[in-house]
């Protein structure tokens, strides 16, 4: 299924008919780049989320916190949003539509070969702009166009003139380059003006770095311990796409590592490491997983070093989790623009000092699409088709279905019996609507790990039936045993 083109929709269509994924308002024709979580969505999202937390906080040095979504305007100045964080924007003359230019970038990329490039210059006398162009050229003699849109006007314009609208196909129609800021802007208090400007978060991470002090001297914690966070951030993205992969409001599960400096390397590969194995652990393949270093010449502001975790997305490798050793940059830009000292007492030197930070910042946006995607599975199974999500059970949003075979005989009060006796240990669904091999699909599409069918023989001898969602394998034990049963599959 990784390689069908078509994967992607058939995910957002089995989100929609199965309740996981609804588009944000969309009786009033949707909102882009914004979605909802159904009923078995939000189950999948709480089940990554909760899974993400005991491996942070069920351990000695790592506290949790949940930061306010509004901060100081001077945190972002601080961070480095104010100034940094944008993406380059280019408007077509002729629709009035926006686009960001790297993406446009890439489809020159795809179509301007080295060549091509040369002809494009031929007519141009100025030796230094051929020059810019050669440097310019990829390992695979393909332009690197968005660098050259963002660094060169000159170059830019040359470019842009071989580029067509994506929306209404005009050829040559763009403006230059120039910066937009990604953050949504508000204000408190009942005047607009520039005083009482503050943005909803872009990230989460600057809640943990000015509240650094004040979780350490509650919890007396000394280096290296961790701070973690879930919490919704905002990005005004110009180009949503790819479902869940880019929106305009997400969630992120973030976890800071306050470390002494001369152990930030050791941090850092140690966090790589449980970061990989946290999703092999929870079912991911290996295979569609990968470390993306980022290069020296890339690396963010803040950041000594970087790496994303990738995952293989039908339309190709994207990130779902970033890892950076951002050095004591946050904590040293806090100090400067608050006045407050944030360093912690090392007791062993008996000096303060400004601690590095090891980041992990997963998306649970994009973790939730990833395992929704690793798990869809289409089978043939005697002539006919199977849509199977085989999520781990640790995750799936429903642990067990209870299905009485037919609603007479005295199998709806055995049913209901059983679903009153589970329904506080696990999460439960009762259907008794349709055949029960219809019944058995329903619960295959939104990752149901056991099904339990009470039938005519569980009125004579209390046995019911338990069939495994992978191998459709049935076997039959007592319904008093359920309970134990379930929870011995569930937990290993």
């Amino acid at each position: 299924m990784k390689n069908n083109g078509n994967v992607i929709e058939k995910i957002v269509s089995l989100s929609k008919r199965r309740g996981f994924i609804f588009q944000s308002s969309e009786i009033y024709g949707g909102l882009n780049g914004c979605w909802d979580y159904g009923p078995m969505g939000v189950e999948l999202l709480n089940n990554i989320k909760k899974e993400w937390w005991n491996s942070m906080t069920l351990r000695d040095d790592i506290e949790g916190l949940d930061a306010s979504i509004l901060m100081h305007p001077k945190v972002w100045e601080a961070s480095g949003h104010v100034d940094n964080f944008t993406d380059p924007m280019i408007d077509c003359k002729q629709c009035k539509a926006r686009f960001r230019v790297d993406l446009l970038g890439g489809m020159l990329n795809e179509k301007r070969k080295k060549k091509s490039v040369r002809a494009l210059n031929e007519n141009c006398n100025e030796s230094e702009l051929k020059s810019k162009i050669e440097k310019l050229l990829s390992e695979n003699n393909e332009v690197n166009a968005f660098d050259i849109i963002i660094e060169d006007e000159q170059l830019s314009g040359l470019l842009l003139q071989e580029l067509n609208c994506p929306q209404c196909g005009t050829k040559g129609s763009f403006t230059q380059a120039r910066q937009f800021n990604l953050m949504f802007k508000t204000f408190i208090g009942p005047v607009e003006d520039s005083g009482s400007v503050v943005y909803l978060r872009p990230e989460t991470a600057q809640g943990i770095f000015v509240n650094f002090l004040n979780v350490q001297n509650s919890t007396r914690q000394k280096l290296p311990f961790g701070i973690a966070q879930i919490g919704k951030a905002f990005r005004n993205e110009i180009n949503t796409k790819n479902f869940l992969f880019r929106t305009r409001e997400f969630e992120q599960m973030e976890m800071q590592f306050f470390v002494k400096p001369a152990d930030d390397k050791k941090w850092y590969d140690n966090w790589k490491e449980q970061r990989m194995k946290w999703y092999t652990n929870l079912g991911m393949n290996l295979d569609n997983l990968r470390f993306q270093n980022h290069p020296e010449n890339k690396l963010a502001h803040y950041a000594k070093e970087a790496t994303d975790i990738e995952y293989n997305f039908p339309f190709g490798w994207g990130e779902i989790e970033g890892i950076h050793n951002r050095t004591d940059f946050d904590l040293r830009r806090h100090e400067e623009f608050s006045g407050k000292s944030l360093k912690y007492f090392d007791e062993e030197i008996k000096e303060k000092i400004l601690p590095y930070i090891i980041e992990t910042s997963a998306g649970a946006s994009r973790s939730f699409m990833a395992f929704l995607t690793e798990a869809y599975s289409e089978e043939e199974v005697k002539g006919e088709q199977r849509i199977v999500l085989k999520l781990h059970k640790k995750i799936a949003p429903i642990k067990a279905s209870i299905l009485p075979l037919v609603n007479k005989d005295g199998m709806p009060e055995i049913a209901k019996k059983i679903e009153e006796d589970l329904r506080f240990k696990f999460k439960i669904f009762y259907d008794d609507k349709g055949a029960v091999g219809r019944r058995y699909r329903r619960q295959d599409e939104i990752g149901t790990p056991y099904a339990i069918t009470i039938d005519t023989q569980t009125t004579e001898d209390q046995t019911v039936t338990v069939r495994e969602r992978d191998s459709m394998e049935q076997i039959r034990i007592s319904s008093d045993s359920l309970s134990a049963f379930l929870h011995e599959k569930l937990s290993t």
